[in-house]
């Protein structure tokens, strides 16, 4: 039963490492839109864009809402990062602890 929480604890540690790395890019993304380096209307920029959108939105959404806003600046993907690499760290802690 250990081996089968224990590949769980992994799964959901790797689909948070990817959830990161995808609020990284999504914030990546969005610079090089405001800074008119690639531009919305290639269809290629289109989807990825409308997919980590979709993807991270929902998540960052609540974060927004309580977080103060720092003019032009969102700091909420920060804290999501900071919050997900808490509940790995907590995670892997419960995995190697044995819960």
């Amino acid at each position: 039963m250990d081996a089968i929480l224990i590949s769980l604890f992994q799964v959901i540690d790797i689909v948070l490492g990817l959830v990161v790395w995808a609020l990284i890019i999504s914030a990546i993304l969005s610079w090089l839109v405001a800074f008119n380096v690639v531009n919305l209307h290639n269809q290629f920029v289109s989807t990825v864009g409308n997919f980590l959108y979709r993807l991270t939105e929902p998540m960052l959404r609540p974060i927004r809402r309580v977080v103060p806003q720092f003019g032009s600046v969102d700091i909420s993907p920060v804290i999501l990062i900071l919050v997900i690499y808490f509940i790995r760290s907590v995670l892997r802690q419960w995995a190697v602890s044995g819960f």
